[in-house]
C-alpha cells in the first residue's frame, strides 16, 4: 500500500544521511510519495554538496566499509529518490534563517521551498521520520 512518506532532515553527516537516503529510496522503489524536508545542517550540507559526508571517526570507518561493499554514498541515494520521484523540499522561514535566497535554492538545490503551513498540510496523513 503506497501512502506518503516525509524524512526531516537536521543533520546531515554519514550517518543520518545514509539512513534517510537509504529508506527514502527504498520508499520511492516500492512507489511510495517520498518528500526529504531539509533543515539547518542538513540543508546547509545539501547546499554545499556535503551530503553524507562524515563528520566523526567511527563515520570515516562506516564509509569505508560501505564502499568496501559497493553500497552507494547517501548522497548518490538521494539523487537515485529523486529520480524515482522523491522530493527535496525545505521551509521558507528556515532557508532565510539559514541565511540563502528561497527562490536561488528551488531553483538550484530543492524542487520547492514551501511555508510551514502548506508543509503541514501536506504531512497530513503521511508517515513522518526525524533524523
Amino acid at each position: 500500500m503506497a501512502g506518503r512518506v516525509f524524512f526531516f532532515l537536521q543533520h546531515a553527516t554519514y550517518e543520518p544521511a545514509f539512513q534517510a537516503g537509504s529508506m527514502g529510496i527504498t520508499a520511492a522503489a516500492m512507489g511510495d510519495e517520498v518528500y526529504f524536508v531539509f533543515a539547518f545542517d542538513a540543508l546547509r550540507a545539501l547546499v554545499q554538496g556535503d551530503f553524507g559526508r562524515p563528520g566523526r571517526e567511527v563515520e570515516h570507518a562506516e564509509q569505508a566499509r560501505g564502499e568496501a561493499l559497493g553500497v552507494p554514498a547517501p548522497a548518490k541515494m538521494l539523487q537515485e529518490a529523486r529520480s524515482l520521484g522523491a522530493k527535496l523540499i525545505a521551509c521558507d522561514t528556515t532557508v532565510r534563517l539559514c541565511g540563502y535566497d528561497p527562490d536561488h535554492l528551488q531553483r538550484e538545490a530543492l524542487d520547492e521551498v514551501m511555508g510551514l503551513a502548506s508543509l503541514w498540510r501536506l504531512t497530513q496523513g503521511a508517515r513522518t521520520l526525524s533524523l
